[in-house]
């Protein structure tokens, strides 16, 4: 494996590949240490929505980081696709945020008022005429607030993307790699212990959800992260049901290659089982049904389950430690690390290679930020929705 490195970053889901990535295209020599293999954790188990408009009610940096991210995508997909010939899957065709209750739809008018006064395009659609859109809604919905802008990947092959582009980039990748404990000499990161033996770095990024609470916590830097347990299945059918994202209060699906619907995703914070309840599958197929009742014909796939990386604040950790100099953290993107995967890795890169970092609201994702629920960041994302990002 060798013994030193520029930077190791410890977790190969979306974020830590993506953080490879960007410093491999600056040149750094990066060692990306992975525990089980790339994407085995909430990565691989992400729906890829690209969801930057469809829970934002307020103004803060994490709506502002999501359209940043979100507008990465067409020229990431290029980059990475002519890197590593895999092709991400990106779809832009929209996303119907779906009201079925008088209540809802007027949520959702504000939040489409929100919207457009921040320059996003978005729009209400009565029941009509969001079934003329997708003609297997159900009619007895309230209406929808169509998203032109909002669209989706592929999960899994965007992880493996991130990772296999930085290889190229000449990155070294260690797959079913454990780092036990790092190595700190007056106040900053040298290193890392792992069943190899130690490897020493200048910078070490800890990328892996909620492990990396532990190994934060040896360094001195207390983070809260906690995961929330999100159960999906899919489903195949003759012909696509739908061809935009379908995303509702209890539910979402997302239309994948194939006939292919992805459906998610319940929500269970702090449960770190990874097993699929009867319970859970019913509440999301009952609802996926009374939004597409074509779905009961369609065939079944498959089920899952994965842990999204959680805060108090719902904001993400990302920069440098001030209380441990070379130690960076980019963790807790709840349901949103492939959403804001792209921007992530292009940040926090600036910030490792001394750059100025390209974000006005950076400070606000500072790993020793006073982080609890009641401190919550305007733009936190609410609590219905699947499992994204390291998650």
């Amino acid at each position: 494996m060798g013994h030193h490195a520029e930077v190791i970053i410890v977790g190969g889901g979306v974020i830590g590949g993506s953080v490879a990535y960007h410093l491999a295209k600056r040149g750094r020599r990066v060692k990306l240490l992975e525990r089980e293999r790339v994407g085995a954790g909430a990565s691989g188990a992400a729906a890829g929505m690209l969801g930057a408009q469809s829970e934002m009610h307020e103004a803060g940096p994490l709506y502002e980081l999501a359209r940043r991210s979100r507008a990465m995508f067409p020229q990431l997909d290029a980059e990475l696709r002519e890197l590593t010939g895999i092709d991400i899957g990106l779809v832009q065709r929209g996303l119907l945020k779906i009201a079925r209750t008088p209540d809802e739809a007027e949520e959702i008018r504000r939040m489409i008022d929100f919207q457009v006064r921040s320059g996003e395009a978005a729009q209400w659609l009565g029941a009509g005429e969001a079934c003329e859109l997708e003609p297997e809604l159900a009619g007895s919905i309230e209406g929808a607030m169509w998203i032109p802008g909002d669209g989706h990947v592929s999960a899994p092959e965007l992880t493996a993307a991130y990772a296999h582009a930085a290889v190229t980039l000449g990155a070294e990748l260690y797959e079913s790699s454990v780092v036990h404990e790092l190595r700190i000499e007056g106040g900053r990161v040298t290193g890392v212990v792992t069943d190899e033996g130690v490897i020493g770095c200048e910078q070490l990024v800890v990328a892996g959800g909620v492990s990396g609470n532990r190994l934060c916590a040896q360094a001195g830097l207390r983070l809260d992260m906690y995961p929330v347990k999100g159960e999906c299945f899919s489903v195949i059918t003759r012909r696509p049901l739908v061809s935009r994202t379908i995303f509702a209060n209890g539910c979402y699906a997302v239309p994948k290659r194939g006939g292919r619907l992805v459906i998610g995703a319940t929500v269970a914070p702090r449960d770190y089982g990874l097993t699929v309840s009867a319970g859970g599958l019913r509440r999301l197929l009952d609802s996926a049904c009374s939004l597409l009742p074509a779905i009961a014909d369609a065939q079944w796939e498959k089920s899952w389950a994965g842990h999204r990386p959680q805060t108090p604040d719902g904001l993400p950790y990302m920069g440098e430690s001030a209380s441990c100099r070379g130690l960076f953290v980019a963790a807790g993107h709840y349901r949103n690390g492939i959403l804001l995967s792209a921007a992530a890795g292009e940040l926090m890169a600036e910030q490792m290679c001394g750059e100025p970092v390209s974000f006005e609201a950076w400070n606000a994702f500072a790993p020793d930020r006073r982080c609890d629920a009641q401190t919550a960041s305007a733009g936190a994302l609410a609590s219905i929705g699947g499992v994204h990002g390291d998650a």
